[in-house]
């Protein structure tokens, strides 16, 4: 009886030391891309403090790899080639600096998009019209639609709101005018027409209200004699069209608690981007604006936008 004890608890042993061989191997064969690094790692330490520091060289390269992975080359190659045509006309520090501040914008579409499960292709940056992210899933409705498109201005303010503090603390005419332009970009974009981000998120607060985006269109475009405000505004007016059929089923049906959420969300960052646009602006021309004030002004903006950002 002991004998077939014993034998048994020697081929229970034999099973599990099996199984554990086979997931060694398995591991190591899975990755040995982290065991190479590690050799790597420890031989360049013997050098001293040189071989250290390119040891962390070497595992910062590892995380530049995956952000360039994550921009996809069509988008480094179309913000190259909008650095290119813009550098043409502002000079590359502010194109640079442009392209930036537009990529900020895409990148809180992104974010948001992630969050909410959508899948979305890399964005894409075209001169003299913007960038453009695919949104290859369709958002559940229009509340989720709205948060989505408001995740790029909140975004881009703050990016913006990063270039006015650099100009606050250096005092150099180049951040003040970042700044303007990035506040700019992102209050166009709030202008309530279809396409741009401001349409489709009045579109959760009331179709209705395009009728309004569309009258602010044609002022804008009365006053810019912008032919992008007038392609804009082309597409607008189509789908202002949809008005007279009713709405999809159950898309625009959303709780009166995140119509409001929305909405107040929506007006914050308007009023926010107007008010930080108009300072910047001032202090951009030499009109009396004191270092305290625009101080005063980022924090209130960063605030807005973070309560905005809780709302919602």
């Amino acid at each position: 009886m002991a004998e077939q004890t014993l034998s048994e608890r020697d081929r229970h042993l034999r099973n599990l030391g099996a199984v554990a061989e086979h997931l060694f191997t398995q591991q190591a064969q899975a990755s040995p891309a982290p065991a190479r690094e590690g050799r790597v790692a420890t031989r360049l330490r013997r050098w001293g403090a040189p071989g250290v520091l390119l040891a962390v060289l070497l595992g910062k390269l590892k995380w530049l790899l995956v952000a360039a992975k994550f921009l996809k080359l069509s988008t480094l190659l179309s913000m190259l080639l909008m650095v290119g045509v813009y550098g043409t006309i502002w000079g590359i520090p502010f194109a640079v600096g442009f392209v930036l501040l537009i990529f900020v914008h895409e990148l809180g579409h992104a974010l948001v998009m992630r969050q909410q499960g959508i899948p979305a292709g890399p964005p894409v940056f075209i001169p003299f019209v913007g960038a453009v992210i695919a949104m290859r899933g369709l958002p559940r409705d229009a509340y989720v639609e709205a948060v989505v498109a408001i995740g790029g201005p909140l975004l881009g303010s703050l990016g913006a709101a990063v270039c006015l503090a650099a100009a606050v603390t250096t005092g150099e005419r180049f951040w003040y005018a970042l700044a303007s332009t990035g506040f700019l970009i992102n209050l166009f974009n709030l202008i309530p027409l279809y396409p741009l981000d401001g349409g489709r998120i009045i579109g959760a607060i009331s179709r209705w209200l395009w009728l309004v985006g569309a009258a602010v269109g044609v002022t804008v475009f009365l006053i810019t004699q912008s032919p992008l405000m007038l392609l804009v505004l082309l597409f607008g007016l189509l789908n202002v069209g949809q008005l007279r059929r009713g709405p999809a089923a159950d898309y625009y049906r959303i709780p009166a608690a995140r119509r409001i959420a929305i909405g107040t969300a929506y007006l914050g960052l308007v009023v926010a981007l107007v008010c930080a646009s108009t300072w910047t602006e001032q202090a951009l021309r030499g009109l009396p604006a004191a270092a305290a004030q625009a101080a005063a002004l980022v924090a209130l903006g960063a605030t807005a936008a973070r309560s905005s950002a809780e709302r919602v």
